[in-house]
């Protein structure tokens, strides 16, 4: 077997194509990514030397490096994948970056917090109905300015386009441009509760593009109970279904049992807008509820609305999953955070920080994807996830041997043995390695890796 692959050649998949306006900038990008996605909690200095150091320094300093075209090679192999999928939920988050310790930190704003410094970003990322998540599609990047504090009381008079609130709508019209590169695949563009927003709900959208959204507002409805909850409460039960609740901390895990109902709903516009006579809005309605609540608990509740027509138990059953998966955003935006430590750079400015999160931000769903892709089809050959020189310097080194199996492991095996050097301990009842483990068994399989390759040089 020859060990002449590049551990780094996933770098070179997703930005091979990464147009910055200079093939030297994009060879740059390349090795950078290489390089940090093996240790991606470690300081520049710690991770890069010498001239690389430099030469980091130098690419995150270019003005010709913008996020769209750090990101854009990355999205164009999402939309590969996309391909391959029947469905695929285009989900959208914002979250925001705290840099209040960094004081010298040049172009920041404040954050939701009181006298809090950085920046906000709103994503989209890729998941299929299983939870894989796909790639990134899409990233937005901005400071709130202090003038804008203090003004909520004029949000009405504004357009949307005015409005912070602007990204979802975007974010939909992106997805909508995005769906000619996969005219064979169902997007769905979710959204939490802050999503809930009548400019998005009837925005223009290509066949083959739906939302779906958790409610926020108990929203006027042309219906005779007059609100949304009024009328979906009303409407008859579909059936019941079974949600494992799991422990944490004084809470007791439990198995809930929710009530399901959906139903057809016509929404009518807010009533500040009524003078523009605006239309209703027909969607759908699915909502869940605790039945039986014990004493102490809360009852869970989920509203969701969509544009994809839901009659039957099943199809509600469906589209609850759906937003299930909103959670894998949130998870990597915590790697991106805890994983690859973005709040702790030290870049000097607003527009360094944010070049730097669109490379951090898919060295992010790298890890991710490793980590849901065993959960989800573990008998696929390693292969899928690591090059050559990773698997067997990883196999070498967990079985203590030099001899190299005749058949490739499976994924399963090799996120079990990276997910152990990140400290999980793999006993019989611990929950499936998660994102935190394994960012730390990467971090161990680049040094490995690294010293396998020096000593099979001469071989």
């Amino acid at each position: 077997m020859s060990d002449a692959s590049d551990p780094d050649d996933w770098a070179s998949v997703e930005f091979g194509a990464a147009q910055l306006g200079d093939a030297r900038l994009t060879q740059r990008l390349i090795a950078l990514a290489g390089r940090l996605s093996g240790a991606p909690q470690c300081s520049f200095p710690q991770s890069l030397k010498g001239a690389d150091l430099k030469a980091a320094y130098r690419f995150f300093d270019n003005p010709k490096v913008d996020p769209d075209g750090v990101l854009g090679s990355h999205i164009g192999r999402t939309l590969e994948r996309m391909r391959e999928a029947s469905v695929v939920l285009a989900v959208q988050d914002t979250t925001e970056f705290n840099l209040t310790h960094l004081h010298a930190t040049e172009g920041l704003g404040h954050c939701a917090g009181h006298n809090l410094r950085g920046f906000m970003m709103h994503s989209m990322l890729a998941v299929t109905p299983e939870g894989l998540p796909l790639g990134v599609l899409g990233m937005k990047t901005w400071t709130r300015t202090p003038e804008e504090r203090g003004k909520g009381e004029l949000r009405r008079r504004r357009t949307i386009r005015e409005k912070e609130s602007a990204k979802w709508l975007e974010g939909l019209e992106h997805l909508s441009a995005l769906k000619a590169h996969c005219p064979q695949t169902h997007c769905i563009g979710v959204c939490d509760r802050e999503g809930d927003i009548y400019d998005v709900f009837r925005a223009d959208r290509p066949a083959g593009v739906d939302w779906l959204v958790r409610a926020s507002w108990n929203r006027r409805v042309a219906h005779p109970q007059k609100y949304l909850w009024e009328t979906i409460v009303a409407a008859p039960v579909l059936g019941f279904t079974e949600l494992k609740i799991p422990g944490s901390g004084s809470t007791i895990a439990r198995t809930a049992r929710l009530t399901l109902r959906c139903a057809p709903v016509s929404l009518r516009p807010p009533r500040y807008r009524r003078p523009r006579r605006l239309p209703n809005i027909e969607v759908f309605a699915i909502h869940a509820i605790e039945a039986d609540v014990a004493e102490g608990h809360e009852p869970l509740e989920w509203m969701l609305l969509t544009s994809v027509p839901t009659n039957t138990r099943e199809e509600a059953l469906e589209r609850l999953e759906w937003y299930e998966r909103r959670w894998t955003i949130e998870s990597w935006h915590r790697i991106l955070k805890s994983g690859c430590r973005v709040e702790a750079r030290q870049f000097g400015n607003l527009d360094r920080f944010v070049r730097a999160t669109a490379l951090f931000a898919v060295i992010s769903w790298r890890i991710l994807y490793a980590t849901l892709l065993a959960r989800i089809d573990g008998d696929l050959p390693c292969d899928v996830l690591l090059q050559p020189l990773e698997w067997r310097a990883l196999y070498c080194r967990v079985h203590n041997t030099t001899t190299l199996p005749t058949r490739l492991p499976t994924l399963t095996q090799v996120v079990l043995w990276i997910a152990k050097l990140g400290g999980y301990l793999a006993r019989k009842h611990d929950r499936p390695p998660g994102p935190t483990v394994m960012w730390r068994g990467f971090l161990a399989l680049h040094e490995i890796t690294e010293m396998y390759r020096i000593f099979r040089q001469n071989e």
